[in-house]
Order: C-alpha cells, then sequence, then structure tokens
C-alpha cells in the first residue's frame, strides 16, 4: 500500500505538470494543427500512466480520469473546443481542475445561488451524500457473503454498488471543487433510475460527465461528416455508433488497466447493442411523433430492466474477469488498516 500511494504521488505530480504545460501551450500556440502537435505527447503520457498503478481502484480511477477524460479535453482544447476552452482567460488553477476532475462548470453562474431554495437544495443534496455512503459501506461487504445470498441478486447488488461507487466519488470530486474554487457545478448523475426511455437514461441521467465530453468529440463530428454523405435525416445513426462505440473502446481500455488482460469485446457489444437500440427507439418516435406512448411507470421498468438484462450478459462478465469487487473490497481494506496503523503512530 506504501507503494502504491507513493506512485499515486508521483503520477499526481506528472499530471499537475502536464496540464501547466498545455495551459501554457494555449497561451502561445494557436488552435488547430500545431497546438495539437504540441499536445500529443501529453495524450501518450497520459494513456501510459494508469500501467503504473497496481490496486484496482486506482487503475480504474487512473484510467477514467487521465487516459479517457483529461486526454478528451485536451484533444478538444487543440482545436479550440471542450470545456478547457470555454474562457480563454481561465486561470491556471481552474484550468488544470477542469481537466484532471471528473466535473462540468455551470455554464450560467447564478448570482443568487445563497438563497433560501438553494439552501434547502444543499440539505437535500447533503442527505443524498449521507445515503450513498451508507449503501456504499453495506454494499463494499457483500462480496464476503455471496455464498449466502442467490447469484442474480448478488448481481443485481454489484451493479447497485457500481452505481453508489461511482456517482459518490463524482459527487465527492463535485463538492470538494465546488468547496476549494467556489464553481457552480453541474451534477454528474441526474437519476438514472427514474429513466423512461434507453434515450434519456444515455443522453440525460447517467454519467453525464462523460455524455458532456463525448458530445463534442464523437458525435458532433461523426454527424457532421454523415450529413456530407449520406445527409443529415439519416447522420445520426453513424453519430450514435460511433459514440457508442467509442464509449465501448475506452471501458475496455479502463478494464485493461484493471485487470491487465486482453479484451474480450464484451464491452464493446454491450455499448453497440446500446447505440442500435437507441437509433431504433428514436427512429420509432419520429414516426410515430409521440402518437403512441408507454406511461412513464410501464416504460422506465423496461429501461431498467434492459439495462440490468443486457449489463448480466455483457457488462459483469468482464468485472468478474478482473476480480473487481472482490479485489476492491480487499483493498479497501488495506487501506483502512493503512490509515490506522499510520494514526496510531502519530499517536505514540
Amino acid at each position: 500500500m506504501e507503494n502504491e500511494i507513493t506512485n499515486f504521488m508521483k503520477i499526481s505530480i506528472s499530471v499537475f505538470v502536464s496540464t501547466c504545460y498545455c495551459y501554457a501551450v494555449g497561451r502561445v500556440v494557436s488552435k488547430g494543427t500545431a497546438r495539437l502537435l504540441c499536445l500529443v505527447p501529453i495524450v501518450c503520457l497520459f494513456s501510459y500512466l494508469p500501467l503504473y498503478f497496481h490496486t484496482i481502484n486506482l487503475s480504474g480511477l487512473g484510467g477514467f480520469l487521465i487516459a479517457w477524460l483529461a486526454n478528451f479535453k485536451i484533444l478538444l482544447f487543440a482545436f479550440g473546443k471542450g470545456p478547457l476552452s470555454s474562457n480563454p482567460s481561465t486561470s491556471l488553477a481552474s484550468f488544470v481542475v477542469v481537466a484532471c476532475f471528473p466535473i462540468r462548470i455551470h455554464q450560467k453562474q447564478s448570482s443568487k445561488s445563497h438563497l433560501p431554495d438553494q439552501e434547502l437544495k444543499d440539505g437535500k443534496t447533503f442527505k443524498n451524500y449521507a445515503i450513498k455512503v451508507l449503501l456504499f459501506a453495506i454494499l463494499v461487504n457483500v462480496p464476503h457473503y455471496r455464498d449466502y445470498i442467490h447469484p442474480k441478486i448478488i448481481s443485481f447488488l454489484y451493479f447497485l454498488l457500481l452505481y453508489v461507487e461511482l456517482e459518490t466519488l463524482l459527487d465527492v470530486t463535485a463538492a470538494l471543487v465546488r468547496v476549494s474554487l467556489g464553481l457552480e457545478l453541474e451534477p454528474p448523475f441526474n437519476e438514472p433510475y427514474l429513466s423512461t426511455s434507453l434515450q434519456d437514461f444515455w443522453g440525460r441521467r447517467w454519467n453525464l460527465i462523460v455524455s458532456s465530453i463525448l458530445r463534442p468529440s464523437v458525435y458532433e463530428p461523426t454527424r457532421n461528416l454523415a450529413s456530407v454523405i449520406v445527409g443529415r435525416q439519416w447522420a445520426l445513426i453513424p453519430a450514435f455508433f460511433g459514440t457508442f462505440l467509442v464509449s465501448g473502446l475506452m471501458h475496455e481500455l479502463i478494464f485493461y488497466y484493471m485487470g491487465r488482460e486482453k479484451p474480450t469485446w464484451q464491452l464493446t457489444c454491450f455499448f453497440l447493442l446500446h447505440g442500435v437500440c437507441v437509433a431504433f427507439e428514436i427512429a420509432l418516435k419520429k414516426k410515430f411523433g409521440g402518437r403512441w406512448q408507454l406511461p412513464p411507470l410501464i416504460s422506465g421498468a423496461f429501461t431498467i430492466g434492459f439495462v440490468l438484462l443486457t449489463g448480466f450478459w455483457l457488462f459483469l462478465p468482464s468485472l468478474y474477469r478482473c476480480k473487481a469487487f472482490d479485489r476492491g473490497s480487499a483493498e479497501l481494506g488495506e487501506l483502512l488498516a493503512f490509515l490506522k496503523k499510520g494514526s496510531q503512530r502519530l499517536v505514540t
């Protein structure tokens, strides 16, 4: 654990220095090919850094934050797009934070952010944090009791753990950034369990941090290119396919960091399947023009059920293959033991 913490500190310093370099390049090099050539070495470095981690939690986190989000933000920045280019006069601190952390800055900062309504909202948010932390504390122990629980229930609990862990991580990160820099941030999730369609789930509710990066980096360029070839009416289909394909490939990369095993491409199939279904869903909506719709309760049940069933089939096997839940639980226990030992040293 001590070696992993040392690796974490070294990689954090490398990422900080690299993002400072990107900030300096943006100040002196115009957007376009020249800036891209200056930033390509950083993209290559960020793709390599997660391999220095040995624990599954830090490997997955490093792959998600550095190799995926940070790299995509830097590539967009090379062409003057994305969150790093939204404000030319942004400070170095804001640039580094936005580049390295999974956050979305609210586009319209409100001067009424401290009114009673906001205080009520903050109170509700705090309660949500507390509930999620409690759920995580319970669910993280599921691997210890799997011999006493039906396998299908275990699979559902693992999905719930994955969701709670990811949302809690993103929420806590956003809260720390909000407090330290005073930025108003968009929520990373929007109650995905209330989705009424796959389009609603992937586009408006699930992991909006990733959606906000994939939209300008993959969806919009693919749709613009396809519009020239097949026309704007049909360009939506290759745009969705391209977006879900890239998402699947990036998940394969993250799981490679976590398990260091050759990909089985099940994750890519999972996202491509959902891309096909979303495109089909949109085509049906256009055909019927909203004249025929299922009640939200029924469509929501179908949506969440489809996500879970396809997840059991194509997503969970990759997690099982790299022993994500067992290793993650063991690493958490090691971390707590390390912190306890460290605190005892300080006391004595």
